[in-house]
């Protein structure tokens, strides 16, 4: 019972928030919300419940090595909502507060999901319950933005469905009786009609590669990170992402199970090498420093798809870094969502010299910008380093040679558009702009907090998320 209140709580909470009238109380039921939710998550964590097989929704590994992740990204999150709606007075709250609680729920739901068609449900409702968030500001630019979401999310919708039918066939074609659960499934295993099965493989893995952000299936990121609010985009990079992650390697134990591993984790090793390379090029030319981080987002999926076609050893590395990504990337957007405010511009060409105006965030989004790209001692120098020992271990020392090289080309292309933003003398419309803004607690203590929590997560890892993690990789990958 306690599971599935991870996904009751937050849909009382849309119906408290539908009712109640005021704009300036409403965003406290954000943190209200997701405090319950994060301490029920790690509860949940510390001490798992027992799961049915045959559950459709369930806590098992899986979702208990990922959940808490974003349970404690999305109340952060929440945390910084607040001044920052108060900040934004001029525009309604109602169904911006609905949504985001919306998707907490429907993010419970999906990393819970145990069979294929309540997967598929969950994932494409959270992609149409962000699009108010990504049109929150109300500008052209958002509203195109959000066009391109849907129309390019539309498409990765069609085809994770079509993959969804698909596997089910193979199962079908394979003597199965219709039980679409991934416990039914994976035990079907070589029973599976294999080439159903590739093809499912193909559509799934571009379908849910799309909600990624997998290149070339990126193309919505650069216009919905730089349009979208700054919490949303942390929650879209943080959160959102990493149950379309999880979507991949429950499917990628079924494809395992039917026997064609090999073809699984050759594709997600080319895909997120791709993706990197992609992100890389980016880098080094983007002069928008939201954008920066959606191509910062690219390369992170591409390491995840990596770790995820390296065997048992390589998932736990993976979901190390889904922690990792999920907390530096928060305190990224956050600190990137001051400086856009007190500048009025996201581009370098307009702003710099933000360490003049906004010390405290310049300070984060620095430190930020230092733990994204693994610099010691945050969190994410540790999960590249053991996707990096993985990958040399099993004999991909090419791959992992391309790997290292687009790091550091990402790590250029981060330290030019983030030192030019904070370095140098302000130019006199950003100090106009700056005058409106203020760098208070509310909005100072949230990324601060996250980056505080990458740090810990890197030099302090708990044994018990190394626990989940061991099981979670132990189901996706069981040793022979």
């Amino acid at each position: 019972m306690r599971e599935i209140l991870l996904i009751l709580v937050p849909f009382v909470g849309v119906g408290a928030a539908a009712l109640w009238r005021s704009d300036r109380t409403r965003p406290w039921l954000l943190p209200a919300v997701s405090l319950i939710h994060v301490v029920l998550s790690f509860w949940l964590l510390v001490s798992p419940p027992t799961v049915d097989p045959g559950a459709w929704l369930g806590f098992d590994p899986l979702a208990r090595a990922v959940l808490p992740a974003v349970s404690l990204l999305f109340f952060v999150c929440a945390v910084y909502a607040v001044p920052y709606l108060a900040l934004r007075p001029e525009r309604p709250n109602r169904v911006f507060v609905c949504a985001l609680l919306a998707v907490l729920g429907l993010l419970s739901a999906g990393h819970q999901a145990r069979q294929l068609a309540v997967l598929w449900i969950a994932t494409e409702a959270v992609t149409l319950a962000a699009v108010p968030l990504l049109h929150f500001n109300g500008t052209p630019r958002a509203f195109e933005a959000t066009w391109k979401y849907l129309l390019v999310g539309g498409t990765g919708i069609a085809l994770s469905l079509l993959g969804s039918l698909c596997l089910g066939y193979a199962s079908l074609r394979g003597g199965g009786v219709g039980d679409l659960t991934f416990v039914a499934l994976t035990a079907q295993g070589a029973g599976l009609s294999r080439p159903w099965v590739l093809i499912a493989w193909v559509l799934l893995l571009v379908g849910y590669g799309t909600k990624m952000g997998l290149a070339p299936m990126h193309t919505w990121k650069p216009d919905a990170y730089g349009e979208a609010p700054g919490i949303v985009g942390a929650i879209l990079a943080g959160a959102v992402t990493s149950v379309a992650f999880t979507a991949i390697l429950r499917v990628r134990a079924v494809v395992g199970a039917a026997g064609q591993g090999h073809v699984a984790d050759q594709t997600l090793l080319v895909i997120g090498l791709f993706s990197m390379v992609t992100a890389a090029v980016f880098l080094l030319s983007t002069r928008d420093f939201k954008r920066m981080l959606a191509y910062s987002s690219v390369e992170h999926m591409g390491i995840l798809s990596i770790g995820a076609a390296l065997g048992g050893a390589g998932i736990w590395a993976a979901l190390f870094h889904v922690w990792n990504n999920s907390l530096t990337k928060g305190a990224l957007f956050l600190s990137a969502a001051n400086i856009r405010r007190a500048a009025g511009s996201a581009s370098m060409d307009e702003v710099r010299g933000m360490a003049v105006l906004t010390p405290r965030s310049a300070a984060i989004f620095v430190a930020g910008m230092f733990a994204v790209t693994a610099t010691p001692p945050f969190g994410p120098f540790f999960s590249e380093l053991r996707v990096v020992r993985v990958g040399l271990a099993s004999g991909h020392g090419v791959a992992i040679a391309l790997f290292l090289v687009c790091l550091l080309f990402a790590f250029f292309g981060l330290t030019r558009v983030v030192f030019g933003v904070v370095d140098g003398r302000p130019r006199q419309a950003t100090r106009l702009a700056h005058q409106r803004f203020v760098e208070s607690a509310g909005v100072i203590v949230p990324p601060l907090l996250l980056l505080g929590f990458s740090l810990w997560l890197g030099l302090f890892t708990p044994a018990v998320l190394q626990e989940a993690w061991s099981a979670a990789a132990a189901q996706l990958a069981p040793t022979p």
